[in-house]
């Protein structure tokens, strides 16, 4: 197969089905970057270390520079993706479910975004993909469940790891500065928290840029009569097409999901913003490293949590989490289901 971008850019020319595919994926990664990456500055911005607009154009940046370099690095994520589901020995009809599944997501995301309720785009992507193999194979024969069990995996530890590691660092960093003059470590730890918010959306775009490029891959795979992408190294240009257009997604904002995180679910001084950033940005490491994907606004939550914890329980806004459970808990059936009836759909009218 030929990966150059100039067969590329021909095969989407030539290929319908490619370019609704091309065009949908990078629709999901520009609300991704849009809805989702809010959550890596939403601490930075309401312990006012730094304005909305200046916070959300350094994510942008850091965004892009998450997807190149980790992707270069390890692309083990892009790798659980793209193996994770099987869509069957028809390529045709995998592509269409491929559209499916993307098109679901992009109406999940953009519903939640409107009621200013942070998404898991990463159980929205893993939820539409399996719903779409279901959708093709009439059953759950189309489903890796090895590749399955690493979400599972990362469910579990984006939330114990976040909240432990949330509680563990602000805990360390409040007792080595028990004894300090407040007043005279806040400018340290306001640089501290814009070097954490850094590092937070580098480790996003490393996560979930990875995750849509993996799709993006498939579907030239399918688009070239191949039923996966294994042997094949990710092109250098589908790398930065993909970072782009998810630090284009950044820089469009996202103020309702920077105030749920960030102000409601706990009410945080900046040196504990600093400590919530970089437990966070450390599960986010760990997780792209071993390549297991897991949800950044499952992370960035529960190390919020830990950190409100080191306090006092009461800190937490229970109401503010019991929603976002809540649309956890319905992402993989509600997601799957749209993308279940969408695969069905086209299939039938394509």
């Amino acid at each position: 197969m030929d990966m150059s971008f100039a067969a590329f850019v021909q095969s989407a020319v030539s290929s319908p089905v490619l370019l609704i595919t091309v065009v949908l994926t990078l629709g999901v990664i520009f609300v991704n970057g849009w809805t989702d990456a809010p959550n890596a500055i939403a601490t930075c911005v309401t312990t006012r270390c730094m304005g909305t607009r200046s916070a959300i154009w350094m994510s942008a940046l850091f965004n892009f520079l998450g997807v190149f370099v980790m992707t270069q690095i390890n692309s083990s994520v892009a790798s659980t993706i793209s193996n994770m589901v099987d869509f069957g020995g028809n390529t045709r009809e995998a592509l269409i479910a491929l559209c499916a599944a993307l098109f679901s997501i992009v109406v999940y995301s953009v519903g939640a975004s409107y009621f200013g309720i942070p998404t898991s785009e990463s159980h929205s992507l893993i939820a539409g993909l399996s719903g779409a193999a279901i959708a093709i194979h009439n059953g759950v024969e189309g489903i890796n469940m090895g590749e399955w069990a690493k979400v599972l995996y990362g469910l579990v530890l984006s939330l114990a790891l976040g909240f432990v590691s949330g509680w563990v660092i602000c805990k360390l960093v409040s007792l080595v500065c028990c004894k300090m003059d407040r007043r005279k470590t806040n400018p340290f730890f306001k640089g501290a928290q814009i070097f954490g918010a850094a590092a937070m959306s580098f480790m996003h775009g490393a996560q979930d840029g990875q995750k849509f490029i993996g799709v993006l891959f498939l579907g030239i795979a399918f688009s070239n009569g191949l039923d996966g992408v294994s042997g094949f190294s990710i092109p250098v240009w589908l790398m930065l097409l993909c970072s782009v257009i998810m630090a284009a997604g950044t820089s469009v904002g996202g103020e309702k999901i920077i105030k749920s995180v960030g102000m409601d679910m706990v009410k945080l001084e900046v040196y504990q913003g600093f400590s919530a950033d970089l437990a966070a940005a450390f599960c986010l490491l760990l997780s792209s490293l071993f390549g297991i994907p897991v949800s950044t606004t499952h992370t960035k939550t529960s190390a919020i949590m830990g950190v409100g914890a080191v306090r006092r329980l009461s800190a937490i806004n229970m109401g503010v989490v019991k929603e976002m459970m809540l649309t956890w808990i319905f992402t993989f059936p509600g997601c799957g289901l749209i993308s279940f009836l969408m695969a069905k759909l086209f299939i039938a009218i394509f």
